[in-house]
């Protein structure tokens, strides 16, 4: 074979080669890539609309930010994720690029994805309104209902879906805070007797105990059931946001409704980004793509970041210059840690670490 043969060989090999590569660069891919959200302001509005809006109650002008953070997800349901972006994405410091299944459950559709999203963001709200409140010491009525009993759970058999729960061991249960505080004082493992109505009948069930824990980590009884709350709130507490979706802001938009609703200047003027989920009793919950999330929030100017204590292993390294991190297992712990933060005096604040 001639020098020139080989050379035209090799020239078209090289371009297949490369038309190949250009090619593969522009296909779709299984990976789905997160990179930082925008973020809003809890005590601001998004156009002229107020992010929360309280009435029935005196409420007090806010100085400072509390921003919910989100995260911009491609893949999946949401649109296709090209090799290119796959690429751009691991030489990213502020992207993440995983399985499109660790991110989005197989088969979901897009308009089921954004159908589970506001789902989850309109029960956050309810959560986060009903957390505020208790925090506040303001007592949140409710209609306690089983909503489910897993198999194997110590209610298996002996609770059933639909049971509406009035008593526990002969307390009146009218809020959420009684069956946690109900539970608190028994002893995981004791018997518990549950008052339920069950299709318009008065039953006593008697229920051996589990052991679940308190938001600080201490020991309580479970009864291993899911239960749903029909809120009766005192306080009209309205939240509206447009084009978020989720539970991941819970926490700030409870930090929002207590700055409101308390005549303190908790943040004197700062800018405090976080995330978390919350439940009733104040809990704070891990979320998913905190460390773009931190990106996110100093991009719009935060100085300090909120986070989940159990997201604390996704933080550690992952800080960028200029943001400084707290924390927080409980809606009292962010509360503290806002107040501090105003009052210059945040030295002491738990970080990840």
């Amino acid at each position: 074979m001639t020098i020139d043969v080989r050379s035209r060989l090799l020239s078209g090999s090289l371009l297949v080669t490369a038309a190949l590569m250009a090619t593969a660069l522009v296909l779709p891919t299984g990976f789905a890539v997160r990179g930082p959200g925008p973020t809003e302001d809890t005590l601001g509005s998004q156009g002229d609309v107020p992010l929360v809006e309280i009435s029935g109650a005196e409420t007090f002008p806010p100085s400072g930010e509390l921003r919910l953070t989100t995260v911009s997800v491609g893949g999946g349901p949401v649109g296709d994720v090209f090799a290119l972006d796959v690429l751009r994405a691991w030489l990213s410091p502020q992207r993440g690029v995983l399985p499109v299944e660790a991110v989005f459950p197989v088969g979901q559709t897009r308009e089921e994805q954004q159908e589970l999203s506001q789902q989850q963001m309109l029960s956050s709200q309810e959560r986060a309104t009903a957390a505020a409140l208790s925090e506040l010491g303001i007592e949140v009525p409710a209609t306690l209902t089983v909503a489910g009993v897993p198999e194997g759970s110590p209610s298996s058999g002996i609770a059933q879906d639909g049971d509406v729960l009035r008593t526990l061991d002969g307390a009146g249960l009218t809020t959420y805070k009684d069956l946690l505080d109900g539970l608190t004082a028994i002893t995981p493992g004791d018997d518990a007797v549950l008052g339920v109505v069950r299709d318009g009948e008065r039953l006593d069930l008697t229920v051996t105990t589990g052991e679940g824990t308190t938001p600080d980590g201490g020991r309580r009884a479970a009864l291993g059931i899911l239960v749903a709350s029909d809120y009766h709130f005192p306080i009209d507490v309205e939240i509206q946001i447009e084009n978020i979706g989720g539970p991941s802001a819970g926490m700030m938009f409870a930090l929002a409704i207590i700055d409101r609703l308390t005549p303190e200047d908790e943040l004197n003027g700062e800018v405090v980004a976080g995330t978390g989920t919350i439940d009733v009793d104040g809990r704070v919950g891990a979320i998913g793509g905190i460390e773009q999330k931190l990106h996110g929030a100093l991009r719009d100017g935060a100085d300090w970041f909120l986070a989940p204590s159990s997201n604390c292993d996704e933080v550690v390294g992952n800080v960028p210059d200029g943001l400084r991190v707290v924390k927080v297992s409980t809606l009292g712990e962010a509360l503290d840690a806002i107040v501090a933060i105003g009052a210059d005096d945040a030295d002491g604040l738990p970080t990840c670490s």
